[in-house]
């Protein structure tokens, strides 16, 4: 097991410099970018930031009568005077070509420096700082109730297969699944947030605007108020699978000889099901942990981060994108991939523990 953990995390480095590589690439073909993005903000397309657009161009140029530009690569640049394109292609490091930007990205990377947001007078890993609790708080709270909840359930299913339990907790299960995170989302706020009828729950945010006043308990407390609802929402529609997937997962186990052996000899249902179903069944469940809580810490909390008002990376990485905003894009990135593969490489190290029988070594 040992190689294979040093196998694997030598094949990390490379892992990465691929998945930057495809999107460098991939960035480089797509239509738009940031000083796109600016000139829209110039001409007036969002008024929020032209303001702040003008100053930046106002403290760059030396003169405020410009040539203006008639043939350009970027769109919407008619009629915008030259030196602000210059400006802003030196502004975000457009003013080298492709290749010297892709090695100082590489090099950068190499030492964890994923530089500073074009849009934010911060760099990339205090923006993750800043984001990153309320991404875990989230992600975590809502994989570890999701699995408290599928797997007793999903073994609970598939001992009363077929009942009346079954057909019950399957059609609540289908309901939760077919209703859209969203929809659920703003169900709770309508009935319990405030909306409409009952205030029982804070509208947005992590914590409350007192909570530094708070005492330690009152800490918890505020903390644990303000993170049911966008917790509750995302376990609601996320348990259905795993449930589902726990419980064929141990019907299969179920039906087999070593199983009717078990039974012929006189072991009992307990001894059967946690001592010989549990370790075989479980394995499968096992492997979708990583992706379970990767999607629950950056991607599945979206929505929810939205919705609630919640600034995590999820929301991060979406505004990144909206904006062009490429070093938080890639520095994101960088970091999502960088735990996936950490994440599933503990899942094979599990694998392991939980049937000896797996060896990897021979991988």
């Amino acid at each position: 097991m040992r190689n294979y953990i040093l196998k694997r995390l030598l094949l990390i480095p490379f892992t990465l410099w691929g998945i930057i590589t495809v999107n460098f690439a991939i960035i480089q073909l797509a239509p738009g970018g940031p000083v796109d993005y600016m000139l829209a903000q110039y001409r007036g397309m969002n008024t929020d930031t032209t303001a702040q657009l003008t100053s930046r161009v106002e403290a760059s140029q030396s003169t405020a009568a410009a040539n203006t530009t008639s043939n350009s690569k970027y769109v919407g640049a008619q009629g915008v005077p030259e030196d602000l394109i210059k400006a802003l292609e030196q502004q975000f490091g457009f003013d080298k070509p492709w290749y010297v930007r892709y090695g100082k990205m590489l090099k950068d990377y190499i030492c964890f420096d994923f530089g500073k947001s074009y849009y934010r007078d911060k760099t990339i890993l205090e923006l993750i700082k800043e984001r990153l609790p309320v991404s875990i708080s989230l992600g975590l709270w809502s994989t570890l109730l999701i699995y408290l909840i599928a797997i007793p359930l999903g073994i609970k299913k598939a001992q009363k297969d077929g009942s009346k339990f079954d057909i019950i907790t399957s059609f609540a299960i289908v309901i939760g699944s077919a209703m859209p995170v969203f929809l659920l989302a703003v169900f709770f706020i309508v009935f319990f947030a405030g909306g409409i009828y009952w205030q029982w729950f804070p509208l947005r945010g992590l914590t409350g605007d007192n909570w530094a006043n708070l005492s330690f308990w009152g800490q918890i407390k505020d903390y644990f108020w303000h993170i049911t609802l966008p917790v509750l929402t995302m376990v609601i529609g996320g348990f259905a699978g795993l449930t589902m997937l726990t419980k064929n997962s141990f019907l299969d186990e179920i039906n087999k000889q070593y199983v009717l052996t078990a039974r012929a000899k006189g072991a009992s249902e307990n001894r059967i099901l946690y001592g010989h179903i549990f370790r075989n069944a479980m394995l499968i469940i096992i492997a979708g942990f990583p992706s379970l809580l990767i999607k629950m810490l950056f991607t599945g909390s979206l929505l929810i981060e939205v919705i609630f008002s919640l600034n995590g990376l999820g929301l991060l990485g979406y505004e990144a994108i909206t904006t062009r905003d490429y070093p938080v894009v890639f520095g994101t990135l960088y970091i999502f991939a960088l735990l996936g593969l950490i994440l599933k490489l503990i899942s094979d190290i599990t694998y392991s523990l939980v049937d000896p029988r797996i060896n990897f070594e021979k991988i």
